[in-house]
């Protein structure tokens, strides 16, 4: 597990093979990875020794994590984008169009992690929110997530968001083009994160973020800001952790007649009475039967 040299660090910057590490007693250094096999990410607690004569350190081992998030890749592997995070701030913008199943997947992540989750709505000073916009936010707030209009271009919001992240190890993720680098920019107070435009042609984000680097915070706690997406799911090895994503789904569950019920088609389904009554929302129904759809393939695809 490690040398008389051997220090304990904080991965801070994932590039490729080429980590960034911040050291317990707050000193940094750069740092590549003995051999292939071990593949730390942002947020991963890691054991390096120094490189004789060289200012690079060696990444030898990694700690067994608390949490991961994760996706699938194209063959329907786990990739793991970070580690030992405890609140996942899904963000939304008015451009591009929100996508409020992406941001219902980001949710089901965190749930499965037991890490908090806050949904945030960027750039609120473009444009007021839609109906849509307005409905998708009461049902997050009656699940019981916090659900904040900011804009980082006013500094609205902002401060209720950053008492939020305080002590915290929070990820930023979302679509490209929300604003996530440009928030962090105005709660760090400079402008180390690069930003960029929603494409004019696409109507899509500009990837300008292509590495997840983690960021201290003045009020206390770290953020981590990672690359935007255009779809994302996570990595579900069960099916039936599914349902576990959806918090307000979950809850009904429990009254239905079914242990095991998927609240498809099973007779006497609490879960499908409270969408039918209105108690739970039909969105976020539709997002819970599409992510068990998703689950469903991906397993069949390993097997």
């Amino acid at each position: 597990m490690g040398t008389d040299q051997s220090r304990r660090a904080t991965v801070t910057g994932a590039y490729s093979r080429r980590m960034d590490l911040r050291f317990d007693d707050g000193t940094s250094a750069s740092a590549r990875i003995k051999g292939k096999r071990l593949k730390p990410v942002c947020g991963d607690r890691v054991c390096a020794e120094p490189i004789e004569n060289e200012s690079d350190w060696l990444i030898t081992d990694i700690e067994q994590r608390k949490n991961e998030l994760t996706r699938p890749d194209a063959r329907g592997r786990t990739d793991v984008l970070a580690a030992n995070v405890t609140c996942l701030v899904a963000m939304a913008a008015p451009e591009p169009a929100p996508d409020w199943f992406i941001i219902d997947r980001y949710l089901a992540a965190a749930e499965t992690m037991h890490a908090d989750a806050i949904v945030v709505y960027n750039k609120a000073d473009v444009a007021q929110p839609t109906q849509e916009t307005r409905e998708a936010m009461d049902d997050y707030r009656r699940c019981g997530y916090a659900a904040l209009l900011c804009s980082a271009v006013s500094g609205d919001g902002l401060v209720e968001l950053e008492e939020q992240l305080a002590d915290r190890v929070t990820i930023i993720v979302g679509q490209s083009g929300v604003g996530k680098s440009s928030v962090i920019n105005r709660l760090v107070g400079d402008g180390r994160q690069k930003t960029g435009d929603v494409s004019a042609s696409s109507g899509e984000g500009k990837h300008t973020t292509v590495n997840s680097v983690m960021i201290e915070l003045p009020s206390g706690g770290y953020v981590i800001d990672s690359p935007g997406v255009r779809d994302y799911a996570p990595a579900i090895e069960d099916p039936d952790e599914v349902v576990r994503g959806f918090r307000e789904i979950n809850q009904s569950g429990e009254a239905c007649r079914f242990a095991n019920c998927r609240h498809l088609r099973e007779p006497d389904c609490a879960v499908k009475a409270a969408v039918d009554d209105g108690d739970i929302s039909a969105r976020r129904y539709e997002s819970y039967r599409r992510l068990l759809r998703l689950a469903n393939d991906l397993v069949s695809k390993k097997y």
